[in-house]
């Protein structure tokens, strides 16, 4: 879902950046879409790379891919110093913020990814639980609002059975892209989910996805 919601809407990806994503699922997902030229994944460490090579191999089987240009090093630091408008998408594929992901929950990294997207450039990135983690889920969403634009900002649901609570959020924010759910291309990603034999995702789940619970409208409505 932070793949092929962002990538479906905007089939002309073709330079994309992850930041995180060391077990390699990003990564395997973004390269089945056939357009796209180069993945930069920039992983903080190196034994989560190596754990999923070892023990992961389905996940981690694009990891050796010839597009692929994999980095050990802090995200936030590699963002910093990246040309401006070199990626036409952006991943934040990151974990909870404690410890060195913190970093990547706050208004400088999210200015450095605004910089560095291209002109109609888009990013995708895991925004927490509504339920597990509200506070986080809530300030990240005005942090994105104050960036990209509240109109750029769109909130979206997956459900993943080994995340606290099940209910996951995923942030989609442009420049100058796609909306999300009008732009869809409906036989197209029907298409490319029967293609590509998808366990979770098809049209109809891309466009519900967007369909928030009132708890959740509720407190992302509320000011900053």
């Amino acid at each position: 879902m932070i793949i092929h919601v962002p990538m479906l809407v905007n089939p002309s990806i073709k330079n994309v950046l992850v930041i995180g994503g060391g077990d390699g699922g990003s990564v395997r997902e973004i390269l089945r879409h056939p357009q796209v030229e180069s993945v930069t994944m920039v992983e903080i460490d190196e034994a989560v790379v190596r754990a999923s090579r070892e023990f992961l191999p389905s996940l981690s089987s694009s990891l050796d891919d010839p597009k692929l240009n994999l980095i050990i090093a802090d995200g936030i630091d590699y963002l910093k110093n990246a040309a401006d408008e070199s990626f036409d998408f952006i991943v934040i594929d990151s974990s909870d913020p404690v410890g060195p992901s913190v970093g990547l929950f706050s208004a400088s990294f999210y200015k450095d990814v605004y910089r560095v997207l291209t002109p109609n450039g888009v990013m995708s990135a895991q925004s927490e639980s509504p339920r597990f983690n509200q506070t986080a889920f809530v300030d990240l969403s005005h942090c994105l609002q104050a960036i990209f634009g509240e109109t750029n900002v769109h909130t979206y649901l997956a459900f993943i059975q080994t995340y606290p609570t099940g209910m996951w959020s995923f942030s989609y924010c442009t420049k100058n892209a796609q909306h999300p759910v009008a732009a869809l291309d409906v036989q197209a990603a029907s298409h490319f989910a029967t293609e590509h034999d998808l366990n979770y995702y098809n049209s109809d789940v891309h466009s519900a996805a967007f369909c928030l619970p009132t708890f959740i409208k509720k407190m992302l409505s509320k000011p900053a």
